[in-house]
Order: structure tokens, then C-alpha cells, then sequence
């Protein structure tokens, strides 16, 4: 029998050296962190709790029931610092207490507190009331969460579409039309029934990732429908026509791509459809026969620099345009290094005149090809016009014995169009190197990060509007402006242009004259450029925005626990940051809204109609560290070095400049983001009010987590939505590998599909004999990290 009188207390065991061990160790981390994270400026409590941890160890181990007491007073404390810091928001409260929550149940476990003297019993009776009191504060703020916007879209009518809609059941360009507003006017599916969706085919396109691909390798294509196939292309520009009703393949053609792994893309968001007057005037299958070849055509960039024609009906090339079906899109290009000028977007292509711009490298030098937009014959690949952002005389077109501006200013989202005004509206980006810009002239600034307005015909100047001077964070435009004819409060019809920015603003512009609709006051931001640079003084900042409303402090970091959590506030307060527009520095820049952008290339999606848009903003910060050249990081690239990085991550050599960069996603020890989620939303917004009628959470963990548990937390995206006139949207692009249907009205989530592959495309709808379906290519993203495929899948309503 023990001799337990000596001490006066049971002896220790194995559940109180356990506690003890535990405590001590978690007291220890959370003060040298909270001392650490104090003297940089940040919150005290991970001080005050360490003590009390460490004090809670001491009280096990000789066996007082005290510990306990004292315990729940922590975890009482905890919660109430946790509310006044986040809110009832469940995804904000949950690290800050979880750890301590499990500790208070293990505490309670009779071969624990048994162990302790009699005064265990007033203890564990008062930790047990604190955690069931935690339990209420979680349950209240899991299903009241401060970040979702509940409402109702009103029944408004809207205005008659901006640009005729002759084919209601086809899908003719990238985004339906090429006004791009991702909106059709097809209802069969609708609210009701949207839950009955299913397969309807699935197409394997046999393209997968090769040993010579970068990491950048993705699959985002939206096909195009016209008449009955179905036009897509697969991430190495093999293009495919299929049955629209059924799935099988009619023809394939292959360019031969021949990628490495310097290449920063490869990829393929589309491609482009034109038909001839005559073709456009046959309507039946007998009239459509006897067309001559290429009457319609397919174009299709390719990520080496060409651009190809192909007969629509058969996959043929039309040998009359370029070189039999092939334009040089190096032509006159003075650097032509393959990989580093990327069409990656399908053109805009009016009735006589394809547009056609493309990307360029990111950050690997600042001697890279021009980011030349021109003007090509659709029947003969004549260059007719030239816009060269980076020129004195951007009209100019040089001769064969010179070349245009080197590391002009290159526009690689997709473009719109408005027929009426026959003008083309381009998303630009900027003069590469992105995060440093001291060599930067005027000239290359004059069209640089902001909207530009072409007459299609001629490629002479509309007009330009710069949503970001100066930039050094890479907020170029990075989607498909949205032309929407909008009633305003008082009953005018105003004719304007939707153009989403990284920085998560809408700017809406008149687009016959870029003048804002939405004001968009320009606004002080941040000073003090790295070495050789300067910052803007104002930036513009429009009215209608996601942008976040408030600069981010060390409340607003995260972790899966309190310890992450900790490490996050502590990384958060060595960075740079001040706000939006921080400059970059040596020192490390926390860059919020992130490089990847609140919009992507997905862009919004307009239902006309109604005069409503659907957004799907992200929030992930970015850190950026400038690297001064030294022995390491020389000026100019090797001899042998190779055209690119494969990515546009990580460590970004930035030749020819002062410094090279470091780009990541702001993560924490573990890898997880280190800025609370929500990370990603769907929105609606009335263009009549210009208000969010409602914000919605989109994505679960189930494919980032290392256990697959489907907690909606709000996951970033890479895509956009889709919209039809059954009050129902559709998306994928979350980081889980799903396809959705949601309310228009509500935001209420109708249906979702299991995707064999990350779906980082935005989806489309189409007719086929009388049947809508539902299509989106599901093959993954390599940089986003989401399960690569080759799948193209169409959903629709079973047959009755």
C-alpha cells in the first residue's frame, strides 16, 4: 500500500505528469513568443496566459485541486479576450481556444483530476461550467457568422441587352459574348430543380502534365458552343471539337507546343470563333454543306507565340490565313526567347479584325518581348494595326530591320468588345520587373495597370484609365471587363464598363469615354520606396469595392492553434505593412490585398436583365522581400540561362534591376494562411444601387487539409461564375474540387458536384436539342496546388 501522507496529496501518475509536461511546455512557447511578440508591438495576453499556464503546471504537480480553478479562470479570460478581439466569428474563435478546450476535458477526466487533492471537486466543477459556456460562445458563433451579408435580391427589370442576342443557346465567345458578361439567358435549370443536375458526359482529353512542364501548369478553359460542337482547348493548345449533345470527339487538332520547364504558363483559357456574313445567314444543315472552307473558323493561341486558324466544321487549317493556318506572333518581337510571350486568352475578333494581345514573363528581366497589342485580317493574318504601349508613336509599325519596344506593357486577360462603338477594351498590366520600377519612363507608365479603350478597326487611341500609378505590386487588371448597359436611380440608361482590379475594386467607367460612373477619389497611401524608386502619392480607390475596409492588425492573424496563431502575429509585425500599397522592401512587405488579387481572370458575371453582377473576391495576403544583388543574385541573367522560372512564386530574379524579389502567400510555420479566413466569397451586387445584397462563404478544407473534413471556412479561387436566367449561378475554382449552384437571389447553395480534378476554369451552359447542360473543364492547377486531370464534364436535368 502507497504511503501517501508524506505530501498529502495522491501520488502523481501518469495523467497529472502528462498535464504537468504539457502545461510547462506550452507555457514556456507562449512566453518566449509573447515576450517576443510584445516587444515588436503586439498583444499581451500570450504573456498573461503562459503564467497562468506555468502557474496551473506548478499547482498539478503538488496536487492541489487549485489548478483547476485557476484553469478555468484562463479559459473564461481566453474567451472573453477572444470575443473583443474577433467577434462571434467561429473560424477566428476556434484557434484561440481549441487547444485550451481540450486541455479543460483532459483535466476532467477522472484518472486526472482524481489525482488532485479534495479541492479538485470545486474546481473541476467551475472548469466544467467554463467549458460548457465555451461550448455556447462557439455553438452561437458557428451559426451567426459576422462575415456573411444575408439578403434578398429584388424582382428589378432591367435594360435590353447591350448587344444583340441572336443565338440564345450558344456560348460564341469567352465570356458568352464578347461583352463579357458570363450571363445567359437559358432557365430550364432554375432555383427548383437545380438539385436534379447530373452527369450528362464526361470527356478525357489525354493532355496531362509532362516531365519538360513548368510547375504553372492549368487547365482553365471555358469551351465555346456554336450550333452543335462544342470548341475547347487542353493546357497544351490541343484544340478539340465534340458533339455538344453527347461529348464525343468530331476532331482534334494539335499544334505541337514544345514546352520546358522555363516557361511561366502553360495554359489555355480559350479560344476564339468567327464566321463569315454568308455562313452566319445558313441556317440549315444543307445551306451550312455547301459553305466554302473556313466560312467558320476557330483561332487558337498558343503559348510559343503562334496563332492558328482552323475550319471550324472539319479541323482543317485556313491556308489562306498567315502561313497556311499559322501567324507569327514573334514577327518583329524584339526579344524571342520561346515561353516568354504567352498568348494565353483567346482574342477578341470582330467581323473583320482579330485583336490580339498576350502575356509576357513575369519578373525574370527587364529585356523581355513588347507586350504589343495588334490588329491582324481574320481571313488573311495581314497585320493591319499595331498599338504599342511602350512607344513614343504607338501606332507605329516598324520595318523588318527594327523591332517594337522591348517589355512594353502587355494586357493577358481577356478583352471586350462593343460592336456599336467598335471599340475593344483591354485589362493592362505593367512594365516588367512588377515590384520594382525606378527604370520605369514615362512612356512606359502612359498605358501601364489600367484600362484601355482601342477602335478595333483602326488601333488608334480611345481613351486610357489608370486604376493604379506607378504599381509595384503587380495590381495590373487581371480580368475580363464586363460591358453592361445599367438604369441608374434616376431612370437613365447609362453605357459602362465593369473593370474588376487586384485590389479588389469595381471600377465603372463610361465606356465611350472611360469617364467613372462610380467616383473613384483619389487617395493617399503609403511612402518610402526601396532604393532608386519611388511610390505615388494617391492612388485611385473606387466607391464600389471589395477591398478590405480596415488595415489588417495582429487580431486578424491565424492559425489551426493558439501556438501557429502566435508564430503568425509574430511574422505579421516583422513585415512591412501599413496598408494598401506598402511599398515593397528589403525588409519584407505584407501585401494586402495579396499579388494574386481579390479578382483573378475570372471577372464577374452580369445578368443583364436584373442589373445584377456575381463576384467572387478572395482575400490571401502576399509577402514580397526584396533581395539587393550581391555574389548570389547577379545583375544579368546566365548565358545559358533559360527564358523564364516556371513560376510565379517563390524567388523571382528580377534581371536588370537593382533588386530581385521573393513572392509568397503569407502562410504560417505549418502552411496554413496566416490572415483568419474568410479567404473566399460569392457576392451579388445591384449595379442599380451599386450595394452587396448579400456575401456568402464559398469552399470547404476537404482537399488542403491533411484530414479531408468538409469545414466551410471560405477557400481562394482561381475562375469566376457563370449566370443564367434561372436565377442560378454556377463556379468551381475554390480549392476544393467541386462544381456549385447557387441562388442568385439568395446566395443559398442549390447543388454541388464531387470534380475528379480542381476545377480552376469558369464554367458555361449551353442548349443542345432542346436540353441545357452545364459544362466545366475539371484538370487542376499546378502553382494553386489542386489535383491535376484532364476532365471536361457536362451536367444536366434527367430526362422526364
Amino acid at each position: 500500500m502507497k504511503d501517501e501522507s508524506k505530501a498529502g496529496t495522491p501520488s502523481l501518475g501518469i495523467g497529472r505528469w502528462l498535464s504537468v509536461l504539457f502545461a510547462v511546455l506550452s507555457g514556456l512557447y507562449l512566453l518566449i513568443g509573447g515576450v517576443w511578440l510584445v516587444a515588436i508591438g503586439g498583444s499581451p495576453y500570450y504573456i498573461v496566459a503562459a503564467i497562468i499556464l506555468l502557474v496551473v503546471a506548478w499547482l498539478i504537480y503538488r496536487g492541489t485541486g487549485l489548478a483547476l480553478l485557476l484553469y478555468a479562470l484562463l479559459l473564461i479570460g481566453t474567451v472573453i479576450w477572444a470575443v473583443f478581439e474577433a467577434g462571434f466569428d467561429f473560424w477566428a474563435l476556434a484557434p484561440r481556444i481549441d487547444i485550451l478546450v481540450l486541455f479543460g476535458i483532459w483535466l476532467l477526466l477522472p484518472f486526472v483530476y482524481r489525482r488532485l487533492d479534495a479541492s479538485a471537486r470545486r474546481g473541476a466543477a467551475a472548469l466544467a461550467v467554463c467549458l460548457v459556456l465555451t461550448g455556447i460562445a462557439l455553438a452561437y458563433a458557428a451559426f451567426n457568422d459576422p462575415q456573411e451579408l444575408n439578403g434578398k435580391v429584388s424582382q428589378n427589370s432591367g435594360v435590353s441587352p447591350t448587344q444583340p442576342d441572336s443565338h440564345p443557346g450558344d456560348w460564341t465567345a469567352y465570356g458568352r459574348t464578347q461583352a463579357g458578361t458570363r450571363y445567359s439567358p437559358l432557365a430550364q435549370i432554375n432555383q427548383d430543380n437545380a438539385k436534379d443536375l447530373q452527369v450528362a458526359w464526361t470527356f478525357q482529353t489525354g493532355d496531362k502534365k509532362g516531365p519538360n512542364d513548368p510547375v504553372e501548369i492549368t487547365n482553365e478553359v471555358t469551351p465555346l458552343k456554336v450550333g452543335a460542337l462544342l470548341y475547347l482547348c487542353s493546357p497544351h493548345q490541343i484544340l478539340f471539337a465534340l458533339d455538344a449533345a453527347t461529348g464525343k470527339e468530331k476532331w482534334r487538332f494539335d499544334p505541337g507546343l514544345k514546352p520546358d520547364p522555363s516557361f511561366q504558363h502553360v495554359t489555355c483559357r480559350g479560344v476564339s470563333y468567327h464566321e463569315t456574313t454568308a455562313a452566319a445567314a445558313a441556317k440549315d444543315a444543307a445551306a451550312q454543306s455547301a459553305l466554302p472552307a473556313c466560312s467558320r473558323r476557330v483561332i487558337l493561341p498558343v503559348n510559343d507565340g503562334h496563332l492558328f486558324e482552323l475550319d471550324a466544321a472539319t479541323g482543317q487549317r485556313c491556308t489562306g490565313f498567315g502561313n497556311n493556318g499559322d501567324l507569327d506572333l514573334q514577327h518583329l518581337q524584339p526579344v524571342k526567347t520561346p515561353g516568354q510571350y504567352e498568348p494565353t486568352s483567346p482574342p477578341v475578333v470582330t467581323d473583320k479584325i482579330i485583336v490580339m494581345a498576350g502575356a509576357v514573363t513575369d519578373n525574370y528581366s527587364n529585356h523581355e518581348p513588347s507586350g504589343v497589342i495588334r490588329g491582324f485580317d481574320v481571313e488573311s493574318g495581314r497585320l493591319v494595326w499595331a498599338f504599342d504601349p511602350g512607344s513614343d508613336t504607338p501606332n507605329t509599325i516598324p520595318d523588318d530591320q527594327h523591332a517594337y519596344t522591348v517589355n512594353s506593357p502587355n494586357s493577358w486577360a481577356p478583352a471586350a468588345y462593343d460592336s456599336k462603338l467598335d471599340l475593344v477594351y483591354l485589362p493592362m498590366g505593367v512594365k516588367t520587373p512588377d515590384i520594382w520600377g525606378g527604370d520605369r519612363t514615362p512612356q512606359y507608365e502612359r498605358y501601364a495597370s489600367g484600362l484601355l479603350a482601342l477602335h478595333a478597326s483602326t488601333g488608334k487611341l480611345a481613351w486610357f484609365y489608370q486604376t493604379v500609378h506607378h504599381d509595384l505590386w503587380d495590381m495590373d487588371l487581371p480580368a475580363q471587363p464586363t460591358i453592361a448597359d445599367i438604369t441608374d436611380r434616376n431612370g437613365n440608361i447609362v453605357p459602362a464598363i465593369y473593370t474588376p482590379a487586384k485590389t479588389g475594386n469595381i471600377f465603372v467607367l463610361d465606356r465611350r469615354t472611360g469617364t467613372p460612373i462610380v467616383p473613384a477619389p483619389e487617395q493617399p497611401v503609403p511612402q518610402g520606396a526601396a532604393k532608386g524608386d519611388h511610390v505615388s502619392p494617391t492612388q485611385p480607390f473606387s466607391q464600389l469595392t471589395f477591398r478590405p475596409q480596415k488595415n489588417l492588425t495582429d487580431a486578424d492573424m491565424w492559425g489551426a492553434t493558439m501556438y501557429d496563431q502566435l508564430a503568425c502575429r509574430v511574422m505579421f509585425h516583422r513585415l512591412r505593412y501599413e496598408g494598401t500599397f506598402t511599398p515593397p522592401s528589403e525588409q519584407g512587405t505584407l501585401v494586402f490585398p495579396g499579388n494574386l488579387g481579390m479578382f483573378e481572370w475570372g471577372g464577374l458575371a452580369v445578368d443583364t436583365d436584373r442589373q445584377l453582377a456575381i463576384a467572387n473576391p478572395i482575400a490571401l495576403p502576399f509577402v514580397s522581400r526584396l533581395i539587393p544583388r550581391g555574389p548570389n543574385n547577379p545583375l544579368e541573367p546566365p548565358a545559358s540561362g533559360s527564358g523564364g522560372t516556371g513560376t510565379e512564386t517563390g524567388i523571382q530574379p528580377q534581371y536588370g534591376v537593382p533588386f530581385g524579389v521573393t513572392l509568397n502567400p503569407f502562410l504560417s510555420p505549418v502552411g496554413l494562411p496566416c490572415k483568419q479566413p474568410a479567404w473566399g466569397y460569392v457576392a451579388a451586387l445591384d449595379l442599380k444601387t451599386n450595394q452587396v445584397v448579400w456575401k456568402k462563404r464559398i469552399g470547404t478544407v476537404r482537399d488542403s487539409a491533411p484530414v479531408p473534413l468538409p469545414f466551410k471556412m471560405g477557400m481562394p479561387m482561381l475562375g469566376g461564375p457563370m449566370t443564367t436566367a434561372g436565377h442560378v449561378f454556377f463556379i468551381g475554382a475554390t480549392a476544393d474540387n467541386y462544381l456549385r449552384a447557387y441562388s442568385t437571389d439568395t446566395g443559398e447553395e442549390l447543388w454541388r458536384a464531387r470534380l475528379p480534378a480542381g476545377g480552376q476554369a469558369t464554367p458555361m451552359t449551353y442548349e443542345a436539342n432542346g436540353k441545357q447542360y452545364v459544362v466545366i473543364a475539371a484538370g487542376g492547377h499546378g502553382s494553386f496546388g489542386t489535383k491535376l486531370g484532364d476532365y471536361v464534364i457536362a451536367y444536366a436535368l434527367p430526362n422526364k
